[in-house]
Parts: C-alpha cells; sequence; structure tokens
C-alpha cells in the first residue's frame, strides 16, 4: 500500500528534560505539549538516598547534568530543561544560575530549571506573595522558602506532607486538601512544588475555587521551555497559559474560608507535616475533652505560632508507608 499521499510525519520542535531518577510523571509533562513539540527525556543516574537535601544536591551536581545534556544531544534539543525543583533550588539562586549554564555549556542550546521557570512564572502572573504546597519534608520546605525569598517572594501560608519516597502516589484530593490549609492572608498566587507531584487536573479547580492563579512545578517547567522555541503549552483554563484566564475566577477577590475549613485547621501545628488520606485516613480535630488521636493529620502554616525545634534524623520527618508500597523495599 502506497502511504506516499500523506505527506508526514509532521516535522517536530525538540524539547529535552533531564528528571531525577526516580520521575515517574512522563505522561503528565506531555499533557501540557502542543502536537507538533516532541519531549526527549533523560534520567539522572539512580543513587540509594530518599528524598532529602541531600538527594536534591546529589541530582544536580554538574557533572551529572552534563553527562544528561550530552547524552541527549544525539537528537538536538532546541532547548533543555532540569525538571527537578528541590535539585534546583537546594542552591540557592547562584547555584540555580549554575545549574543552567552548565547544561548550555554541555548541550549548546538553551537551558533552565524549575526553579528559575517558578520565577519567571511568578513574575508573569505579578506574584509576590505566596501560598506554598510541597510533598516534602521541613528543612526541604524550607529550603525552598529560603529560595523564594532570595527572589524577593515571600511565603505567606505553606503546608507540606513531610514524604521521603513515593511522592507520586500522592492523590489529587490531598493535593487540594492542602492548598485549602495553605492559602492564608490573602496570597497573590499558590505554588505547588515537586516535578513528581501530580497537579495537571486540579490546576482549574484550585484556580475556581480559590480565586487566584494556581501554578505548579511540571507546569511552570514547560511553561518555560516551550516559550524558549515560541511554542505555547497547553491546558484546560490556567492563568499562567491563558491571560485571559486571569480575568476569570483566578483574578476574582478570594472569597473566606467557610465556618467548616476554619473549625477543621484549629489545632493544627506547625511543626508536623500534614498527613494524606491515602496514609492515616481523614480524622478531625477532637471535640472537647475528647483526646486527639494519635493518628490525625496536621498541616504546617506560615503565619502560625513558632514550632519548637525539632529533630530531623533522616533530613525531616518520615511519613508513614503508603499501602501500596510493600514493607521492606528500598528507599527511593
Amino acid at each position: 500500500m502506497d502511504v506516499s499521499f500523506l505527506g508526514g510525519p509532521q516535522p517536530q520542535r525538540g524539547v529535552g528534560i533531564v528528571a531525577p531518577f526516580d520521575f515517574a510523571l512522563d505522561r503528565e509533562l506531555w499533557r501540557w505539549v502542543p502536537d507538533d513539540v516532541s519531549l526527549h527525556l533523560t534520567r539522572t543516574p539512580f543513587v540509594p538516598v530518599e528524598v532529602s537535601l541531600d538527594l536534591a544536591r546529589l541530582v544536580s551536581e554538574h557533572e551529572t547534568l552534563r553527562g544528561a545534556v550530552q547524552a541527549l544531544s544525539a537528537v538536538a534539543p532546541e532547548v533543555v530543561a532540569y525538571a527537578c525543583t528541590s535539585g534546583s533550588f537546594v542552591g540557592g539562586g547562584a547555584g540555580e544560575r549554575g545549574m543552567s549554564a552548565a547544561m548550555e555549556q554541555a548541550g549548546d542550546a538553551p537551558a533552565l530549571t524549575t526553579s528559575g521557570a517558578l520565577l519567571e512564572a511568578l513574575e508573569e502572573v505579578g506574584a509576590r506573595r505566596i501560598a506554598l504546597v510541597t510533598p516534602y519534608t521541613k528543612s526541604v520546605t524550607d529550603s525552598l522558602e529560603d529560595f523564594l525569598a532570595e527572589g524577593g517572594i515571600s511565603v505567606t501560608g505553606r503546608s507540606y506532607l513531610g514524604l521521603t519516597r513515593h511522592i507520586w502516589r500522592v492523590p489529587y484530593r490531598d493535593v487540594v486538601d492542602m492548598a485549602r490549609m495553605a492559602v492564608v492572608d490573602a496570597p497573590d498566587a499558590l505554588f505547588i512544588s515537586c516535578t513528581n507531584l501530580p497537579t495537571y487536573d486540579v490546576i482549574p479547580q484550585l484556580e475556581a475555587e480559590l480565586r487566584m492563579p494556581v501554578l505548579s512545578a511540571n507546569q511552570v517547567t514547560m511553561w518555560a521551555a516551550l516559550r524558549r522555541v515560541d511554542k505555547q503549552a497547553v491546558g484546560p483554563y490556567q492563568a499562567l497559559l491563558d491571560p485571559a484566564a486571569r480575568t476569570g475566577p483566578a483574578g476574582m477577590p478570594a472569597m473566606p474560608p467557610s465556618p467548616q475549613l476554619m473549625a477543621e485547621s484549629e489545632g493544627y501545628t506547625a511543626s508536623e507535616p500534614f498527613t494524606p488520606s491515602e496514609q492515616l485516613g481523614r480524622q478531625s480535630p477532637a471535640g472537647p475533652g475528647q483526646p486527639r488521636s494519635e493518628v490525625e493529620p496536621e498541616a504546617a502554616l506560615a503565619g502560625s505560632a513558632p514550632a519548637a525545634p525539632e529533630s530531623e534524623p533522616t533530613d525531616g520527618h518520615e511519613a508513614p508507608g503508603h499501602p501500596d508500597d510493600p514493607g521492606g523495599q528500598p528507599p527511593r
């Protein structure tokens, strides 16, 4: 059968992606990509370390990045993006800029990182005060807040999960719950960190509910990478991608939290992470005179009473095992 009349395939623009070895959301990245763009993904070498500041440093070493970019050079991407938030903010602003420079030297193409893209995106939507959601431990979340402060961005409220592995398994409902808890003191926008945390489908919902731009790590990475090659990221009604969306629900004044949400937030402290429902199950704070459950979920909120110093034997608070995670598996 002669198929020469089809005239294809369609010419493709190439975007290179360097991701950490445990990145599991390739499909989510593709959802922001128009049909005439191809993603070329590679991963950093495996190291037996859980998600932590130590891991962030290991997967962002310049030699590791150069090797990954050189592996991509065979398919000649027009831009290369390092898709890891913690790996690109752990060294501060100077570290992020050094990573981009090292990748550009290795591949002779424009390069960017997720954390650098975040600062670009916040400028694009005019946000200087943000709410922050992360799946990380407290120490990693603190490091992100330091990076943002260096870039002139203040955090009005935050919630974090305290996870050290299998972040891609967090369900959307936990992301939404954390967002609701973090949005305090009228922020300009919400940022959901970590390229391994699923966010694509919750962004429009949260923008409509919270009435502010909602940014996520994968979203800003793809938006910035595609912009480098004069392409537009695609996505349903997202303020970052569509300026018209900023005049819709995302641009309206935020509604005050409901009495039910205010009641549910009482008793949450800044010293412990929010606990995902798939790990411990939802429980409301105990009523008057009732003891609290030992597995009550908690959220870390900036602006709360200062937390007592905590010890982090493995760089933070290690979350309980996931029900889908058989005991005895090596950490990833």
